[in-house]
């Protein structure tokens, strides 16, 4: 620029310490100016930097604030080290709404003049104009620190402060919008209301509502729609006009109180006016009684004084029927007093009502699950279960589904108990032991199936079911009741017996040797345990001697493979070095042989197929 020549340190460099670079920048070697020119250049510099401040002050009185941040560009330009040129710079981003600009400038500010406390206002601008309240708030407060008598740092914390509120407000019409449209006794407000009763069968009425209900600031884009304005006016319970309306009622009284021209004040053009707070929703006397009735029965049920509760909650009812909340509070009174049913009779009541007056969901939902609890409460577990069904169609909610899911365990359990008959079971049980000497196992397993119903603690059932599924060749069923009779009658040999038997026809020899095994304990003579025992050796030893057929020994190999006990042996490295050295180093062998751990492994492998020993 056209009268600058140094950057802005000159100002308070010493004259013999000039960077070189920025006068060979200029084409001003360092031996070409005396100190004379030196002090003139600087003072020309200077006076320059104020030119372009003055200009950009201009400007920005103008409102021109383009202009203004070019001028003030300028001026940092000439003097960088110059807080004021930043903090205007600042202020004009600001006034072009560039709020980063702005508060890069303001941190620049901040930086070179830490406690002037405009640097904090011009920050605490910035972040206002985005919306960042409580970064502003800061900064302004930080300003005040330094400099407590500021008059722009107190008004712009108060302006930060009412925004705040004034969002918070906001926040909160629209919370109270968006509770209103979803209140549970609207749609019964509207379908008993002959000015909005037709509506409700209005496709896109019901879109209408339902996009409010979701979004409360929808509403302003429906405003227009004379349904929505006859929605609020039955939700809120007063007359809501349209802006037509409300011309022809208010226009005169409104052009009376209009000021004159010379009078009017000039509007600030960044804030928005501020609008009156909205009556209160005026309700019938009927009404507010119904609903101090109702606060007074719920205070009666928290204290568990249900009597005086219902009392309360009868007169609420009396005063406005309409409103099955009232029903639904009586209800609960009703269930914790013990009075099952009045308690379903309320909630019949509620919903019959609910439905005629097309009631929220939720609340007929809720009327089900509380006549449901008052069901379960009289024993009537089939019925509370199908309320509770009923209940999850109208609205699923996590407590429902609970006690579904209790009534439902508890049903199963109550008709398990009234099963039960062990006389009855015994007899089924030798009904299915003529079926198995027959040689007629399916029908052998309905019986025992019987009997386990009747007595579900008869090992023996369990045993008897096990041989039969076992002739069936359904071994998985086969190998859970043998465990399940071993469960209940540890000592019973037979449980080993059938066990072992399953295991044996699906080749897990070792498993099959260790169940024999346990059953001897209890019964060292038996000798079907030790027959099962005997031929579990004589398979392993066939195995590992190689003379099974290669099908047999895939079979098996293939059945020991999905053992993860077996995996877990042959993926340790130590056990594959084992097995190398058995096959190739018989000193080694030796050695590993004094080992039992690992022998006891390598007989496993042996046992199982997957080692054999020639």
């Amino acid at each position: 620029m056209s009268g600058c020549v140094f950057s802005a340190a000159a100002r308070n460099a010493r004259f013999s310490g000039l960077d070189t670079r920025t006068c060979v920048r200029r084409g001003i070697g360092r031996n070409a100016l005396s100190r004379r020119d030196i002090s003139s250049r600087v003072t020309v510099d200077m006076s320059a930097a104020d030119e372009h401040k003055a200009r950009g002050n201009a400007h920005f009185a103008k409102h021109e604030y383009a202009a203004a941040i070019d001028a003030f560009t300028s001026a940092i330009e000439c003097d960088g080290t110059n807080h004021v040129f930043w903090s205007n710079r600042s202020a004009a981003y600001s006034g072009a709404e560039k709020w980063n600009e702005a508060l890069r400038d303001a941190e620049k500010t901040i930086e070179l003049k830490p406690e002037w406390g405009k640097g904090y206002g011009r920050k605490g601008a910035a972040l206002f104009g985005m919306q960042k309240f409580d970064e502003a708030r800061s900064a302004y407060a930080l300003g005040l620190e330094k400099e407590p008598d500021n008059a722009l740092l107190k008004s712009g914390l108060e302006d930060v402060e009412l925004a705040m509120n004034a969002k918070k407000g906001s926040d909160d019409g629209m919370r109270q919008i968006g509770d209103m449209f979803r209140a549970p006794d609207l749609m019964a407000k509207l379908a008993t209301n002959p000015a909005t009763r037709g509506y409700l069968s209005q496709p896109d009425f019901i879109a209408m509502l339902s996009e409010v209900q979701k979004d409360p600031s929808a509403l302003n884009k429906h405003l227009a729609d004379p349904r929505m304005m006859n929605v609020l006016s039955v939700a809120m319970g007063i007359k809501v006009m349209s802006g037509d309306e409300a011309a022809q009622e208010f226009g005169e009284h409104e052009a009376d109180s209009k000021p004159t021209p010379a009078s009017e004040p000039k509007k600030a053009p960044e804030q928005a006016p501020k609008k009156a707070p909205e009556p209160e929703p005026e309700i019938s006397e009927s009404r507010k009684r119904a609903l101090e009735a109702k606060d007074a029965g719920n205070a009666a049920y928290k204290k568990r004084d249900f009597d005086a509760a219902i009392a309360k909650y009868d007169e609420a009812i009396e005063l406005d029927p309409e409103d099955i909340s009232f029903l639904n509070n009586r209800a609960a009174a009703n269930l914790e007093k013990g009075d099952f049913d009045a308690c379903i009779g309320d909630c019949d009541a509620a919903i019959e009502k609910g439905r005629s007056i097309r009631a929220d969901y939720t609340v007929i939902a809720k009327a089900m699950t509380r006549k449901g609890n008052a069901l379960v409460k009289q024993g009537k577990l089939e019925e509370a279960v199908d309320q509770y069904q009923r209940s999850l169609t109208e609205h699923r909610t996590a407590d429902t589904l609970k006690r579904l899911n209790d009534a439902e365990k508890a049903l199963k359990e109550a008709k398990e108990a009234a099963y039960l008959d062990p006389v009855k079971g015994e007899e089924a049980r030798e009904r299915g032991n003529g079926f198995f000497k027959d040689q007629k196992f399916p029908e052998a397993v309905k019986e025992y199936t019987e009997a386990i119903a009747r007595n579900p603690k008869d090992h023996k059932a369990y045993s008897n079911r096990a041989a039969s599924y076992t002739k069936l060749t359904a071994f998985n069923e086969a190998l859970k009741d043998a465990e399940k009779c071993i469960e209940l009658e540890p000592t019973f040999v037979k449980g080993y017996a059938r066990k072992g038997a399953v295991q044996f026809f699906v080749k897990e020899y070792d498993d099959a040797m260790t169940t024999y095994s346990e059953g001897l304990k209890h019964d060292p003579t038996n000798e079907e345990l030790r027959d099962g025992l005997r031929r579990c050796q004589e398979q392993i030893s066939r195995g590992a001697s190689g003379q099974l057929s290669e099908e047999e020994m895939k079979a098996r190999q293939e059945r020991a493979m999905a053992n993860p006990e077996i995996q877990a042996i042959l993926s340790d490295p130590v056990m594959r070095q084992v097995l190398q050295d058995m096959s190739t180093d018989p000193k080694a062998a030796a050695e590993h042989q004094k080992n039992p751990m690992i022998m006891a492994k390598v007989q496993k492998l042996i046992n199982a197929g997957i080692v054999q020993v020639r």
